[in-house]
């Protein structure tokens, strides 16, 4: 038995939670450099910074919807493969791999034409005007380029991780997002390239890691090892990892509608500084979300392996550890940005009005942050356990129930109309949080006596 799996089933589980978190937490962290950095760099180019960086912001939902078709295979495969690793198989495990690894590179052609061609119509649809539309399109266009790079990178280095290469897979998004944060004033500031600059760092970052990525995966350090010959899907093998990865899936892809919701409302009560901000809200956001989905990647491969190694004892124990982690994390976040939204908001952009503006909305949108903690961690747990159905009705909860209704419906009902469309969010997470950490601890024990590669329980 390799000793990473050996590790995975008998080490302590919190230091073992802590070896694999940290570097996802910093992994994550990092990946949202990416796209920070850029905004950073964009909101204080002069004299456009502002109406660059709300341009840069409606780009986000094309954003989202790569990751999302990204994280449906790596979020639904990296678990199975865990599972049939605790089982000993790593024969199948390989093949749940190279699966995936085909159907993404398929899908990256498929999603570089569409997004290519259709950039303009969707921008508008998004919210652009006249004024922001040449900085969204011009931004776009670049980075829609390099979608192969971005679902490489994001689609399988979770099959690094649920191997206990946690530090490989975090040197993943240092070595790109390093390289991204180099190149960013290069290209924006040096050689004058704008908006453009900043997509193009991106991109070519995101080469790198995706280069990173494959080399080990083929290489003879990792545990799975990507071959040509399993390359060809196979449903019985990719069915039931689509079925686990689609609550991933919504959860990213509903952002992307949440995000055309929240812009094009903002856009009618509030006008471009209203888009704004919300693109500075979003960013902040993404800084409390990211670490706690690293969180529960460090978790993941504990809680697949020893699920499938028959041990609900060690899941029991890996929960509880990953419950608690995040709950802190939440909370800290939640009081750091009650205390402090202009420092926050003053990072994203120099002018002033739309700190001040993006300071306000920020205690408004991010009031029931520290309920995400429970929300993430028992949604994601479903994710690790296998229980695909489950969790693609948790992750419809927050944002296609409740949240998008919220954002039309409250301003009807509240005179400050984009107070009203910003009080939508606090309200959603608080009771879909409620609800998942309800459902959860109900059906926790149940699960654990169910078989472990069942099909979308």
């Amino acid at each position: 038995m390799n000793q990473n799996t050996q590790v995975l089933g008998q080490a302590r589980v919190p230091r073992l939670l802590a070896q694999l978190a940290i570097p996802a937490v910093v992994a994550q962290v990092i990946n949202l450099l990416y796209n920070i950095v850029d905004r950073i760099y964009i909101g204080h180019i002069p004299e456009i910074g502002a109406d660059a960086l709300t341009g840069a912001g409606l780009f986000m939902p094309i954003l989202m919807l790569i990751n999302a078709f990204a994280l449906l295979l790596g979020s639904g495969g990296a678990p199975r493969a865990a599972i049939f690793m605790g089982k000993r198989d790593n024969q199948t495990a390989e093949k749940i791999m190279g699966n995936c690894f085909s159907l993404l590179m398929g899908l990256s052609v498929i999603l570089t034409v569409v997004f290519y061609l259709f950039a303009p119509q969707l921008l508008e649809l998004f919210g652009a005007s006249k004024v922001t539309k040449p900085y969204a399109l011009d931004y776009a266009r670049i980075y829609i380029l390099g979608t192969v790079f971005v679902l490489t990178v994001m689609g399988m280095n979770p099959f690094i991780t649920t191997q206990g290469f946690a530090k490989i897979s975090m040197l993943t998004t240092v070595i790109g997002a390093v390289i991204n944060t180099v190149l960013d004033p290069i290209f924006i500031f040096l050689l004058d390239l704008g908006v453009k600059g900043a997509a193009l760092a991106t991109v070519l970052s995101q080469a790198v890691g995706a280069v990173w990525v494959l080399r080990f995966l083929s290489g003879k350090k990792t545990i799975l090892r990507l071959r040509v010959k399993h390359f060809r899907p196979e449903a019985k093998i990719v069915l039931p990892c689509l079925a686990l990865g689609v609550s991933s899936f919504v959860m990213l892809a509903t952002e992307s509608l949440l995000s055309v919701s929240f812009t094009s409302s903002l856009s009618k009560y509030g006008g471009d500084i209203a888009v704004g901000a919300m693109t500075i809200v979003t960013s902040i956001c993404q800084l409390v979300t990211m670490p706690l989905q690293g969180i529960c990647q460090g978790g993941q491969p504990i809680i697949s392996y020893n699920y499938g190694a028959h041990n609900p004892a060690r899941v029991r124990e890996a929960f509880k550890c990953q419950f608690l982690a995040c709950i802190c994390f939440s909370g800290f976040c939640w009081a750091a940005i009650m205390l402090l939204p202009r420092v926050f908001s003053g990072m994203f952009t120099g002018d002033a009005a739309l700190a001040d503006y993006a300071a306000w909305a920020l205690r408004i949108y991010m009031a029931g942050i520290f309920s995400l903690g429970f929300q993430i961690s028992c949604q994601q747990s479903f994710v690790a356990l296998g229980q695909a159905k489950i969790s693609l009705v948790l992750a419809c909860l927050r944002k296609l129930i409740l949240l998008i209704p919220l954002i039309y419906i409250l301003p009807n009902f509240l005179s400050n109309q984009v107070f009203a469309v910003f009080l939508a969010e606090p309200i959603s997470d608080i009771l879909a949080a409620t609800v998942t950490t309800v459902v959860f601890f109900a059906r926790f024990q149940k699960i654990l006596k169910k078989d472990p590669v069942g099909n979308a329980n």
